[in-house]
């Protein structure tokens, strides 16, 4: 079995849902020549968070946005965490909701997404800044 580790920094996004799949592959050419593994995906930030789900229709991320907007909404007074600014604790509570991490399965030198699935950066801040991640992959 062979493991392979690499940090990957992605440019500030505006706030928002983001397909990321391409860069999570290009991260680590090495799975390319695994014909069965394991990827995980983990993001190094506690308001911002990873998932999977719909590559093909944009209105998928942009309906992501309006829902988690609406279930976590900013300016609440009762928040006590606001040090820095009224998108920092609902991006906190989203970023817990979603999670920090995926793990995908290799398939013959891919990540065995389905058809309709891509890899999500799910950006909660308005200013979020770069944002880390580190992709390990192990498998044959």
């Amino acid at each position: 079995m062979n493991i392979y580790q690499q940090t990957l920094s992605l440019s500030e996004r505006r706030r928002g849902f983001h397909i990321i799949t391409n860069e999570v592959e290009n991260a680590l050419p090495e799975i390319r020549g695994m014909k069965a593994g394991i990827c995980q995906v983990f993001i190094q930030h506690t308001s911002a968070s990873l998932t999977i789900n719909e590559n093909a229709d944009p209105t998928v991320r942009v309906d992501f946005e309006m829902f988690f907007n609406k279930t976590v909404r900013e300016n609440d007074p009762d928040y006590e965490h606001d040090y820095e600014g009224s998108d920092d604790m609902p991006a906190h509570l989203k970023a817990a909701l979603l999670g920090s991490s995926v793990t995908i399965p290799i398939r013959n030198g891919r990540l065995a997404l389905g058809t309709w699935q891509g890899i999500y950066l799910c950006e909660h801040r308005n200013r979020g800044g770069q944002r880390r991640l580190i992709v390990t992959a192990w498998g044959v």
